[in-house]
């Protein structure tokens, strides 16, 4: 039997127009822009970028829409100079690549998204044969038009598509963006008996049965996640359910698995911008090196301080040997402190 090696990232393919601000102003007031920046952005340009960073020995192949444009060309160009195999990224004529102005400030970010080339999207462009990697991820539901429309067997173009990665023997893992209650219903709930790991923030899962995570007080429900989570599982989700949360990550396994850990410290959060695609490329990187749980949940939420420091959504990666160190120096000090 071949062993599997490599991680296809499919989905938004996205040019983000980083603004960092002062302050976030009311309608018809203003606020200073103090620094911008030009990224790559979308859940499998952001995963594949920081897994470059992190290691030169897993394949890495980009799957996605991009339009025939000078936005298109450079993020194919970004693609490349990382090493990562950009074969199945397609060019579309007659729409844009897609692309969000991203507001930073304070710890905050607000996204004014153009939908672009990712719109059309579908399940014809991964026909033919796929690279025999180990992990199919798709990033992100609910915000890829053509594989959230209907599917009469399947309920969703999505569940169609990641049901043909599973019978080609791919681990099948998958983020979904923040949107309305009643389409996280309806997209995720098709989806879920398809997915072998989900990688959500606490908004996202709550949403997929509306309920509510967050207290008024904005503190966070730790009986209600761990219930969503469980919830989450049962309702398909065939391997681990990973949500996480500023204060840390909570992983919940088909076995019956319940880990939970806290964030690690950040000095001073320069944006907040593909903090969670950060986080999920620690956890694909231990899906694809079978590490422990533990192990996994540390990686995340350590890649995800390092993406904290930078206004961009990759800018900010390292290697997985300063990751480990970083790790450890963070057990240090709480051995210290103990």
């Amino acid at each position: 039997m071949t062993l599997r090696r490599g991680i296809i990232a499919a989905g938004n393919w996205v040019v983000d127009q980083v603004k960092t601000i002062d302050r976030w102003p009311g309608e018809g007031n203003l606020c200073n822009i103090l620094r911008q920046e030009i990224s790559g952005g979308g859940g499998p340009c952001n995963v594949l970028f920081d897994l470059a960073a992190m290691t030169g020995d897993i394949p890495l192949f980009a799957a996605g829409r991009i339009g025939e444009d000078d936005a298109g060309a450079w993020l194919r160009h970004e693609v490349e100079k990382r090493g990562i195999h950009a074969g199945w990224l397609k060019r579309t004529e007659g729409v844009p690549t897609s692309y969000t102005d991203v507001m930073s400030g304070g710890g905050k970010r607000t996204f004014f998204h153009c939908r672009g080339a990712n719109a059309g999207l579908d399940v014809e462009d991964f026909s033919g044969p796929l690279p025999a990697a180990k992990i199919f991820y798709l990033g992100y539901l609910l915000l890829l038009d053509r594989l959230d429309s209907p599917d009469v067997e399947f309920g969703t173009r999505a569940a169609r598509l990641l049901a043909g990665r599973l019978a080609e023997g791919f681990l099948t893992v998958v983020d979904f963006v923040s949107e309305a209650p009643e389409k996280f219903r309806a997209g995720v709930q098709a989806a879920l008996p398809f997915i072998d790991v989900l990688v959500v923030n606490e908004l996202e899962a709550g949403n997929a049965f509306n309920v509510r995570i967050r207290r008024d007080d904005d503190s966070l429900d730790e009986q209600e996640l761990v219930r969503t989570a469980r919830r989450i599982l049962k309702a398909g989700v065939r391997k681990w359910v990973v949500i996480h949360y500023p204060e840390g990550a909570c992983l919940a396994s088909a076995e019956g698995e319940l880990l939970r850990v806290k964030s690690y410290p950040v000095e001073k959060i320069v944006g907040t911008n593909g903090a969670g695609d950060a986080f999920c490329s620690g956890i694909l990187y231990a899906l694809h090196e079978d590490l422990p749980i533990l192990e996994a949940l540390q990686l995340a939420n350590a890649a995800a301080v390092f993406n904290l420091r930078h206004p961009t959504a990759s800018g900010g990666a390292v290697s997985i040997a300063e990751l480990r160190t970083y790790i450890q120096r963070q057990a240090s000090i709480v051995e210290e402190r103990a």
